[in-house]
């Protein structure tokens, strides 16, 4: 490649200072930075870092993800597998390594440790101890990643210690995922070795756990937006979690920094959150301008808009005024979907009851959180079944395992707006068993249906019309363009919003009400759940 030189405006991440500097790469390696003399009407930033993001959930494959992150500065990701782990095992995250591969943005890897994400949800694999241990040899990987099962940590379950004693055998470093975890419990799960979460609702959440060592991830993506909750208490890195197609072609942590800006954040320590907070947690070379980093740069216009003109990776310009200039080679899709789902009825998305009226348990769900609530409602009995009162905004759910076993789950919710029809997806976070919301069974077994002749996806069916998202990888991904999937996802979006609802992301929403490790009432394809409790619970309240 030789040597190159690239002059301008640099912000020093190590020391907060901004002046003009000539940087010398060779190779793809930054050799040298030199102060000069000079005017200039940029900032060279260090490439971001989204320290902790879910690829699945954008929908799209690693190399499709690349292309529409990295014209917003995005240089690198340190991603967490679990979603296809859940449904393939070690080869989902096979896949995932070798597609990433075909996208110059470096992808990082974390060893999913909780899969299945729970023992009381049917998933699509399972990843031992062992597994883990090898996974995390592995270059790529460079992290446990979120370790969910707190109250196994809390317990000192013997499989999820062997995961833990893994990473600490290999000197890497262990996510978490705790949230509302407080107290001595909370100090266990730390002495555990545990070091990140991205879990906090709240500040005064945050800043206990700082003052315990945590290092606090503040999310902004599609579903979870906890930035402007977090700043007060500190925050030691911006991510994204979870985002889809449409919200990561509008912005992605360029976004984020400017809305940190906005509300009160230093430039220069939101920056550090994107670059060299995540470079030194996880021992990357790259977040940095200084000798012997890879010369992965974002060059922006100021540090209040941070509009992005030029990135490079490596040395090498691949994107300019927000557009790629590189060509991504493409791999063949994965082969195995894993939609084995048994036949069932209209009348197994029933709850039955042999009384005239009933109360119930209902998931409250949030608009822009993945929490949820728990309450209660006097629901009629119609022919022996509980019927849901869509005039009180109280639908049905349903979980159908997709593995084979046949296990069907239902359910009471509120607030997802619909009128009439059905919503269904084979994104059910984290074991991706088909999930659908609805007001009557007939709708909701037919939006299954196409799912199942689809090979998975996004669905949504009304009287006269239906819409499906295909999702061929794993029922997952596509590897389509990203702004293929956007205006797709922006399609049946719209036609949920026709059939009511109110939320801004449902489909996201929705497929977080199977989400076992998350507060406070959900449900998975073996029945109802409180996440509190940790404990499956009826959904009739004697």
């Amino acid at each position: 490649m030789g040597i190159e030189l690239i002059r301008g405006n640099i912000l020093n991440v190590f020391t907060g200072d901004i002046y003009p500097a000539e940087i010398e790469i060779e190779d793809g390696i930054i050799r040298a930075v030199r102060r000069i003399r000079g005017e200039y009407d940029h900032i060279i930033l260090p490439g971001f870092i989204d320290a902790h993001v879910h690829i699945e959930s954008s929908m799209l494959t690693p190399s499709s993800f690349a292309s529409a992150a990295v014209p917003h500065g995005t240089v690198a990701a340190v991603s967490d597998p679990h979603e296809i782990a859940n449904v393939m095992g070690v080869s989902g995250i096979d896949f995932m390594i070798s597609d990433s591969s075909e996208a110059p943005m470096r992808f990082y890897f974390t060893a999913p440790s909780c899969v299945p994400a729970t023992p009381f949800e049917t998933a699509g694999a399972e990843i031992s101890a062992g597994e883990i241990m090898e996974l995390l040899g592995r270059d790529s990987i460079v992290a446990l990643g979120e370790m969910m099962n707190f109250p196994g940590v809390i317990a000192g379950d013997e499989e999820v210690t062997a995961k833990i004693e893994a990473a600490k055998a290999m000197r890497k470093p262990i996510d978490g995922h705790a949230p509302l975890l407080s107290g001595d419990d909370l100090c266990t799960y730390i002495a555990a070795g545990i070091s990140t979460d991205h879990e906090c609702v709240t500040a005064t959440e945050a800043i206990e756990k700082r003052e315990l060592g945590m290092k606090i991830m503040a999310r902004e993506g599609s579903s979870a937006k906890n930035l402007r909750d977090l700043l007060p208490a500190g925050c030691d890195f911006l991510v994204s979690d979870d985002i889809h197609p449409g919200d990561l072609l509008r912005g992605h942590l360029d976004l984020a920094l400017r809305r940190a800006v906005e509300y009160g954040a230093d430039p220069v320590e939101a920056v550090q959150m994107v670059t060299i907070n995540p470079a030194s947690h996880y021992r990357l070379d790259t977040g940095a301008i200084a000798p012997g980093m890879h010369a992965d740069l974002a060059v922006v216009d100021n540090l209040r808009d941070f509009t992005v003109r030029r990135v490079y990776i490596g040395g090498e310009l691949v994107a300019a005024d927000g557009r790629c200039t590189y060509r991504m080679k493409k791999s063949a899709p994965i082969s195995v979907n894993r939609i084995k789902v048994k036949e069932f009825s209209e009348e197994d998305l029933e709850v039955e009851s042999d009384a005239d009226e009933v109360t119930v348990r209902v998931i409250d769900v949030m608009d822009g959180q993945i929490i949820t609530e728990e309450s209660r409602a006097g629901l009629a009995v119609e022919d022996g079944f509980v019927a849901p009162d869509p005039s009180a905004d109280i639908l049905k759910v349903s979980v159908i395992d997709r593995y084979g076993k046949g296990n069907i789950a239902n359910g009471f919710v509120r607030d997802f707006g619909l009128g009439e029809g059905a919503l269904a997806s084979t994104v059910a976070h984290d074991s991706h068993n088909i999930i659908v919301v609805g007001t009557d069974s007939e709708k909701m077994k037919g939006a299954v249906d196409l799912l199942r002749e689809s090979g998975g996806g996004l669905a949504a069916l009304s009287d006269d019309r239906c819409m499906v998202l295909e999702l061929p990888v794993a029922g997952l991904m596509t590897d389509r363009e990203a702004s293929e999937v956007a205006e797709e996802l922006e399609e049946i979006n719209d036609f949920a919003y026709e059939l009511g609802s109110r939320l801004g992301a449902p489909f996201m929403t929705m497929s977080f009400l199977s989400l076992l490790v998350i507060p406070e009432l959900k449900i998975g394809d073996r029945g109802l759940f409180s996440v509190d409790r940790f404990e499956f619970v009826d959904v009739i309240v004697d």
